[in-house]
């Protein structure tokens, strides 16, 4: 656990240092190139997996990695990245706004997944099964959808119909440990597996808004997908990464020019 800690507090600083440097007109690939520098002068020479930075309608591309386009003034910027000190990988995602401002729509779909990971973090305790966070999640962003009138009906209906995929298709964890999606049944005789004191998983819901006739225009290109490391407790849990500004005030914050 001592090398998990490590890799993901120097991930913070990694992800840190990166909102405080965007800035309208630079290139993806400079923002990585600081997440690359803070893992490596901190120790960390390897990235866990390649870095993810995407701005604008590419964050709505789940494993986007040209991180070769210039951001935008009023885009929102997707992070994925995590460093890996000694074999031992982290995985954080932030979402947050190029200028350093949540505007209009982007604060409240930004506010729908943030209440999707807390309600799935709040799931994430010994006895619960694997499913239990991803449901929690679930629910969340289902009334959140409906709210921004893109699905219509229930919480229970949309659910049961699935018309929330097309805006949230992946899982909202995996394992985390000597690899960032590390090895490990999440089922055991057909039954979700129990989580246990000392598993390490991640949490990440999302939401991705690509430009449809079922989409309202304010809602278009917008991408976002809050990430943290949860290990589980005997009592409860562990987010290894909370230092990462997370809150609309906290990156605002952040970002702010000293």
């Amino acid at each position: 656990m001592t090398l998990l800690r490590r890799a993901a507090a120097i991930s913070t600083s990694a992800h840190r240092r990166a909102m405080q440097f965007t800035r309208p007109g630079q290139f993806e690939y400079e923002v990585e190139a600081e997440l690359l520098h803070e893992f490596c002068r901190s120790g960390a020479r390897d990235p866990a997996y390649t870095s993810i930075v995407a701005g604008g309608a590419n964050a709505c591309v789940l494993h986007y990695i040209a991180n070769n386009a210039v951001l935008k003034d009023g885009d929102l910027l997707l992070i994925d990245a995590g460093c890996e000190v000694a074999g031992y990988a982290s995985d954080i995602t932030r979402t947050y706004p190029v200028n350093g401002r949540f505007i209009g729509a982007q604060k409240d779909v930004y506010e729908i997944v943030l209440a999707a990971q807390a309600a799935a973090i709040a799931k994430a305790l010994p006895g619960n099964d694997w499913e239990a966070p991803h449901n929690a999640a679930l629910k969340v962003l289902a009334q959140g959808f409906i709210d921004l009138k893109l699905c219509h009906g229930t919480v229970d209906g949309v659910l049961e119909s699935g018309s929330y995929k097309p805006f949230y298709m992946h899982r909202t964890g995996h394992w985390m440990g000597l690899d960032v999606h590390d090895v490990g049944d999440y089922k055991t005789g057909g039954e979700w597996r129990a989580l246990q004191a000392g598993m390490v998983l991640t949490v990440e819901p999302g939401c991705y808004l690509r430009p449809a006739d079922n989409v309202p225009q304010a809602l278009w290109n917008i991408g976002i997908r809050i990430e943290d490391d949860v290990v589980i407790t005997e009592t409860g849990n562990e987010v290894l990464t909370a230092a990462a500004p997370k809150s609309v005030a906290e990156i605002e914050a952040c970002m702010q020019p000293t």
